[in-house]
């Protein structure tokens, strides 16, 4: 009896797993043959959709004017637009490596053949292009009954190229340029049927005029149309420096902070906003909302600022220019019409990065930002915060005007500073000075609080004398220096901590007698 009910429990068992194989094996046939119909996702396969968010946010602006043909659907129009800013997108990165990796995705069979010959003889000729579009105005022109085709003028394409044969830079090109575009949609995309360049158009000016608080007359900064001497000083919270806009952000600290200053008679601060700590492209709203708390108290007590933008930022590559631009365009644009802002401070120091980041690099994208700025922003002034005096007259012609640091000894400011003024026929200001008041063990030939009240003495002197304006660095002396700001070693980070008027129990250093002329 037991034999005969071990077999029916086999046989049960056996069943059971053949009714469960075929089940598995009939999903499996499902999958495939459902994968097989729809296709890949073109994005997924290319990684383009984390790749765009990434790397590449072109300024796009539709036209609203009326067009030929059917009314286009408000989707229709994003589809149409996400897929042809991937077509740029994937003809850059395959210039750039000589890869055909997505033409095929993003352009019809006739267009797609010309991009290859373009690609097959760049190979050929150890020929790469860097390159990147920053602005696009297209207008619709034409949308099919059917829904399959869309003809449309991209007005005024701003590209920027970087031209390589056998890896050395040979060509840098800034070109404006206005094309039609046709596309047609094939498996549930829009591909490039055709693109013909055009020379670019005259688009009509912004009637809206600028208003702004600050002015430039020759050499001097008018503020209301009056002469206005800058004398501030660069501004952390004590216990929260390099980190304003982070979790100690308190209105109370800083109020009385600022209400120092004032008693100080400075006039003026400048503080520092990081592009990772904004939010990169996708700038935070409550970082937002914190910097125009700090711009609202600052006019409240009389204070102009100037912001230093991009701080700890050193990544200068083409690829990512569009994601700087939106940062940019997201922060001046909230605030251009602040009247605490004084000027905006492109970069800090941007030249301490040519070795690394390539100098063109660097220069590129900063002659690039400034415009940026200003176009999002005609109210308020723009300044680069350069390391030296040397380094300062570096697109001077494009700023308002020109900031540098000076950390050398004070007999060699007057002559420094003179070149300068007689190079660049702008107002100047020293952004950034100072001597830590530090001489322990780490730095046996340092100041004492006595030598830094003696540099700040001899130096204000100066400043009175040539009538110039100045930030020192920095109100505080600092319980703790980021390793990203001085180094990781303590005679590297000790001697940052020690800048400052005041200690970090709060008294007045003797320096603060100095702070201002």
């Amino acid at each position: 009896m037991s034999l005969i009910n071990n077999k029916n429990v086999y046989r049960t068992i056996l069943i059971i797993s053949f009714i469960l194989l075929n089940l598995l094996l009939l999903l499996g046939i499902n999958k495939t043959l459902t994968f097989l119909n729809t296709g890949a996702e073109r994005t997924s396969m290319l990684h383009l959709e984390k790749e765009t968010i990434n790397s590449y946010l072109p300024k796009t602006i539709w036209e609203s004017d009326t067009n030929a043909g059917r009314a286009m659907e408000a989707n229709t129009l994003k589809e149409v637009e996400k897929d042809y800013l991937f077509s740029w997108l994937v003809k850059n990165k395959s210039f750039k490596d000589n890869t055909k990796l997505g033409i095929e995705d993003y352009y019809t069979q006739n267009t797609r053949a010309n991009l290859y010959q373009t690609i097959s003889h760049n190979k050929k000729n150890n020929i790469t292009i860097e390159s990147t579009t920053l602005e696009h105005h297209p207008k619709l022109d034409f949308y099919s009954a059917d829904g399959q085709l869309v003809v449309f003028t991209d007005r005024n394409v701003v590209e920027f190229q970087k031209i390589y044969k056998k890896e050395k830079l040979i060509s840098t090109v800034e070109d404006t340029a206005t094309y039609k575009v046709m596309m047609l949609l094939e498996d549930g995309f829009w591909r490039v049927r055709h693109m013909q360049k055009m020379k670019k158009e005259v688009l009509v000016a912004d009637t809206i005029k600028p208003h702004p608080l600050y002015t430039i007359q020759g050499q001097n900064i008018l503020k209301d149309k009056v002469a206005y001497t800058i004398k501030g000083i660069n501004y952390y919270p004590k216990n929260s420096a390099w980190d304003t806009f982070g979790p100690l952000f308190n209105l109370d600290t800083i109020s009385k902070d600022f209400d120092i200053i004032n008693k100080a008679k400075l006039n003026s601060i400048r503080i520092f906003i990081q592009y990772d700590d904004f939010g990169k492209a996708d700038v935070k709203q409550e970082k937002l909302d914190k910097l125009k708390k700090m711009l609202d108290l600052a006019e409240s007590k009389n204070l102009s600022v100037i912001v230093t933008l991009f701080d700890f930022y050193s990544d200068y590559t083409l690829e990512n220019w569009t994601l700087t631009h939106r940062h940019a365009e997201n922060i001046v644009s909230t605030f251009k019409n602040h009247n605490a802002i004084l000027a905006w401070d492109l970069k800090n120091e941007p030249n301490l990065d040519f070795e690394n980041r390539d100098k063109d690099n660097v220069l590129n994208w900063l002659n690039h930002m400034v415009s940026v700025i200003k176009k999002f922003d005609p109210n308020h002034l723009v300044t680069i915060g350069w390391s030296n005096s040397y380094e300062a007259t570096r697109l001077a012609n494009k700023v308002d005007f020109v900031s540098y640091h000076f950390y050398n000894a004070v007999e060699d400011f007057e002559k420094e500073n003179t070149l300068l003024e007689k190079a660049v026929k702008k107002p100047v200001v020293i952004q950034e000075f100072g001597v830590p008041s530090y001489n322990g063990i780490w730095n046996l030939r340092g100041y004492s609080e006595a030598d830094q009240a003696q540099y700040h003495k001899r130096i204000q002197a100066l400043f009175k004398k040539n009538k110039l304006a100045f930030m020192s660095w920095t109100l505080y002396d600092f319980p703790h220096v980021p390793s990203q700001v001085a180094g990781k070693w303590p005679w590297q980070k000790i001697r940052q901590k020690k800048f400052g008027f005041i200690d970090e129990k709060g008294n007045k250093k003797q320096s603060f007698l100095y702070i201002t002329y």
